[in-house]
């Protein structure tokens, strides 16, 4: 196992270079003029010529990724101070250090997708595997119809009204709003408690659905029949057999849903007007900060390859067949 998990975190660190590259090139070595972006419009000829050498942009362009990559690992000077490691620039619109702006907004798009992820795996999960326990029945009906009519809403949809419902109609909660937890968990569960049930019943619709149709496929294989037939009960190989075999699939998806959902949630920060890094994205790309958009980039892209490395690892542990490989 320790070989297997080593052999996939070289595979990330490489994979995590390549992207750090492509980005770089993207972004600085694009055609267009990085430090008249970073000067704004009101440029002076003697600031533009400060920025650049601020920047590096009169150093070799091999020079300039140099900084820029070595500055992940120790840390970069800028004008206005230093940048400790992982440094991923400094903003153009606002002028604070991109990892600091990042780990301020993370709180709240943790937050969402630890609450989200919570409800939906439990409910989803939960549904699917009693709809394929009861197959044919009333239950199964009733979870498989429900999964296919909220699968077919939008968080963009569900979540306007949901709101006119239960906060500008009827006053029952108050707007959406981000608390720390560690200063009050009460306060941060009521504030984003909308948004987290939006969100999970996106996603519990698809997990359910996904549950049940795998569940009934690993009641079909060959060992499963086999130890029905030995006289064994049912609810002792559903759980004992068919279980283990039907999280491969789900365990998929769901590393590939939560390094989406850490990397930024841009629908759901957006309708419920939340600040987290999906909106910082958003605002990166209108104000046109090279720095954070390229560092919420290389953000997202860490958190991808890191939950890969995990759904490996999960499935070394279910399928001895994939450590062995």
């Amino acid at each position: 196992m320790l070989q297997f998990i080593i052999r996939r975190l070289a595979g990330a660190v490489v994979t995590l270079f390549l992207i750090g590259a492509v980005t770089f090139f993207l972004f600085v070595a694009a055609p267009s003029d990085y430090a008249s972006l970073a000067c704004g419009r009101d440029c002076s000829p003697e600031r533009l010529d400060a920025i650049r050498h601020a920047l590096g942009l009169n150093e070799p362009i091999f020079k300039q990724f140099w900084e820029f990559m070595s500055g992940i690992v120790v840390g970069r000077d800028f004008p206005d101070g230093h940048c400790a490691a992982p440094c991923l620039g400094q903003s153009f619109y606002s002028g604070d250090f991109v990892w600091d702006t990042i780990m301020d907004r993370f709180p709240l798009t943790l937050s969402l997708t630890v609450g989200a992820m919570t409800v939906f795996l439990i409910v989803g999960i939960g549904a699917g595997m009693l709809a394929a326990y009861r197959r044919g029945s009333l239950v199964d009906k009733i979870a498989t119809g429900s999964s296919m009519v909220l699968s077919s809403f939008q968080i963009y949809f569900l979540g306007p009204i949901v709101l006119t419902i239960l906060v500008y109609s009827t006053g029952w909660m108050e707007d959406p709003k981000y608390v720390p937890f560690t200063e009050d968990p009460v306060g941060w569960l009521v504030g984003l408690s909308i948004p987290m049930v939006v969100m999970a019943t996106i996603f519990t619709a698809q997990y359910t659905r996904m549950a049940r149709a795998s569940m009934i496929e690993q009641l079909a294989e060959e060992h499963v029949r086999t130890a029905r037939a030995k006289g064994m009960s049912k609810k002792f190989v559903f759980f004992r057999y068919a279980w283990r075999g039907s999280l491969i699939p789900i365990v998929t998806v769901l590393g590939i849903d939560i390094s989406a959902l850490l990397g930024g949630g841009v629908v759901t920060e957006l309708t419920f007007s939340l600040q987290g890094i999906g909106r910082l994205a958003v605002d990166g790309a209108i104000n046109k900060d090279l720095p954070l958009t390229m560092g919420v980039m290389l953000f997202g892209a860490f958190f991808i390859l890191l939950l890969n490395i995990l759904v490996d690892i999960v499935y070394a542990w279910i399928d001895p067949r994939v450590r062995l490989s």
